[in-house]
Parts: structure tokens; C-alpha cells; sequence
């Protein structure tokens, strides 16, 4: 595949959170992605999912209580919706940018299984938190029902699953093929959708795949020469709320490894983008690692800000 193939993770910022904040949100992810498609770049987006399913799943489950002759949504088939309706609005978004700079590529979604490991120790120590505020009543109700719940402040809960590492995409095929024949891809968002196989079937998990190690894993598999990783912040930094704070700029993997004995990032947020993005390019000659936010997209692409690991 091309060296100028990108693969770019969006953050939950780049989505918002209600469909009116989803909608303008895109348009602004949109314009990023336009800026690296000017650069020649083909672009491969995944993206975060966290708020969205939590909403799923929540509407879910009490449109069951409500209706008890319909069935609680798995996970899986949460993560699907999500993807779905998040693929939805990005793609109208990034065609609409691309049509008022005289661009014309097709962008499509795939819905993305991406296979787990059915003994991933995560799912002795689950960690992802969704869905909305349970009373202790209601808490006791889901460890009854075998599902796993923390208490996030006195007398309220919240139900959490295990984040298993993503060890294969099953759709892979497809996004290469589109990718290769000049389209853009939206693929793998919020993860994927988490899958066990089982003999010739696959079967869903209960469980939230990190996005970063997800969109690691689509770099590596399609050979891309750069994983972006588009956060909320410009670039990474040191001692990060402390008169001492530095920003990093390029960034060796040796010093990044260096960083993490030292517990200079914070473990769920910037941790696994400094993991994943130091596993991408392990894995091949010539590849790179940049993390920035959407407004400096197009020059962390050209090297001029956003820390880059390579």
C-alpha cells in the first residue's frame, strides 16, 4: 500500500457527545481530514465511541425494562449502532468538505468486528465505565445478573467492562480494497465491534476495545506509513500540571518507553496512544507516530507541531 497511507484515530472530543454537538463536531474533524487528502495522503479514520454507546446502551436497557417482551442489547450490537450512526454523520461531513474544495472521493463505513482473546486477564479487571448512574438496588441487580459495577461516589454506581487487546480485524480485506482504490474508510470506530471465534462463528463480547490500540493494529495490518492520533491537546507533555510541564516535539521510542517507567502519562487516556503508536511502528521500517489535535492536523502531518514518535 501507498507510504502516504494515514490512519487517523479521532478522539471523543472530535465527536461530541449529544447529535447536535456529534453533527458540528464532524464538520470540524471533517476539515482536518479534508487538509490531509490536499497533502496526497490516503486517509483510513477510526474513532472513539465512548459516550455514544454508554447513550445506547442505556436507552437500550430501559426500553427492555419498559417492553419486557424485547431482550437487552449486547454490547456488540451497541458498538454496531454506534458505529453506525457516528460513521453516518462523519462521512456526510467529510464528503460535504471535500465537494466545497472541488474534491471527489467516495467515503464509506465498514462496520468493523475486530476478534478478542476470550482470556484476555481484562476480563478479570474490568476498567471501561458506561452507561448511566445506578442506585444500589439497581447495582446489586446487575452483579446478579453476573455483569461487574464500581461505585463512583457514595451510593452511586456504574456499571464497567473489560478492554481486552484487539488481536485481529475481521473486515481487513475490505477496508484494504476500498482504501487501495482511493476511497476513504471509516473503519473500526470505537474500536470495533468486539468479537470471540468460536469454530466457523463469531459471537459478541461484552466488553470496549481501546480505539488506540484498535486504530494501531488497522495501521499495522494495512502497512500505513503514519497513525495520527487526534486528541484534545497540541502535544504530549511531561509532568503535565506542574510548573515543571514541558511539551514534547520528536520523540524518540526509546525516550518514549523511558517516559512510561516513569508513569509520565496518564494511564486510559494518554497512556494507550503512547502504547499503541510505540507497537505501530515496531512493527515496520520507516513508519511514525503523531499525536496532536484536529486544528494542527495538517501540521503535525508536515512535522511542524504535535509530538511525533519515529
Amino acid at each position: 500500500m501507498s507510504e502516504k497511507t494515514v490512519v487517523v484515530a479521532l478522539g471523543h472530543r472530535a465527536l461530541g457527545t449529544t447529535l447536535p454537538e456529534q453533527k458540528l463536531a464532524t464538520r470540524q474533524a471533517a476539515r482536518a481530514i479534508a487538509d490531509l487528502v490536499e497533502e496526497g495522503a490516503r486517509v483510513v479514520i477510526s474513532h472513539s465511541n465512548g459516550p455514544q454507546i454508554g447513550m445506547i446502551h442505556t436507552a437500550m436497557n430501559e426500553f427492555g425494562k419498559a417492553h419486557p417482551d424485547y431482550t437487552f442489547a449486547p454490547m456488540s450490537v451497541c458498538s454496531a449502532m454506534s458505529q453506525g450512526y457516528i460513521g453516518y454523520d462523519l462521512q456526510n461531513a467529510i464528503r460535504a468538505e471535500l465537494i466545497s474544495r472541488g474534491i471527489y472521493k467516495p467515503v464509506a463505513t465498514v462496520l468493523t468486528q475486530v476478534v478478542i482473546d476470550p482470556y484476555d486477564d481484562a476480563f478479570a479487571e474490568p476498567e471501561k465505565i458506561i452507561g448511566r448512574v445506578l442506585n444500589a438496588e439497581e447495582a446489586e441487580a446487575e452483579e446478579d445478573k453476573g455483569n461487574f459495577v464500581t461505585e463512583v461516589a457514595p451510593g452511586e454506581y456504574r456499571r464497567i467492562v473489560a478492554s481486552p487487546k484487539p488481536q485481529k480485524i475481521i473486515e481487513l480485506e475490505t477496508i484494504r480494497t476500498l482504501t487501495e482504490a482511493g476511497q476513504i474508510v471509516i473503519a473500526a470506530g470505537g474500536g470495533g465491534i468486539p468479537v470471540m471465534e468460536q469454530g466457523i462463528d463469531l459471537h459478541g463480547a461484552s466488553a470496549i476495545i481501546e480505539k488506540d490500540f484498535a486504530s494501531g493494529l488497522l495501521a499495522e495490518e494495512l502497512n500505513a506509513d503514519t497513525l495520527m492520533i487526534l486528541t484534545s491537546v497540541e502535544k504530549v507533555s511531561l509532568d503535565k500540571g506542574t510548573d515543571k510541564e514541558k511539551f514534547l516535539g520528536a520523540v524518540t521510542p526509546e525516550e518514549a518507553k523511558r517516559y512510561i517507567e516513569e508513569n509520565q502519562f496518564a494511564k486510559g487516556t494518554m497512556l494507550p496512544k503512547i502504547e499503541a503508536g510505540l507497537s505501530f511502528i515496531s512493527k515496520g521500517e520507516g513508519r511514525r507516530t503523531i499525536i496532536t489535535d484536529i486544528p494542527h492536523a495538517r501540521d503535525g502531518y508536515r512535522e511542524k507541531t504535535g509530538t511525533i514518535i519515529k
